[in-house]
């Protein structure tokens, strides 16, 4: 599992959650959505951008969301 961030330009409302992989949903200062949690891999990672992308969506940023920390088994738990 990858802890992400991505950041879309605009609002998209937060019943999409479950439409996005469990990602949380949280919109910021400057209006923009934030999108954190956790992707299986980078091929679901990119699959879940190309969702984003054919809605029409701008992307702002994707990286590593740093609010994660793994336990020894390697399970991540993320705050948003």
């Amino acid at each position: 599992m990858e802890a992400i961030e991505i950041r879309i330009r605009g609002q998209i409302d937060k019943s999409w959650s479950d439409w996005l992989g469990g990602l949380t949903i949280a919109h910021n200062a400057a209006g923009d959505t934030v999108l954190t949690g956790s992707v299986r891999d980078q091929s679901a990672l990119v699959g879940l951008l190309n969702r984003l992308s054919g809605l029409g969506l701008r992307l702002v940023s994707v990286g590593p969301f740093e609010g994660c920390t793994a336990d020894k088994g390697g399970s991540k738990t993320c705050e948003s």
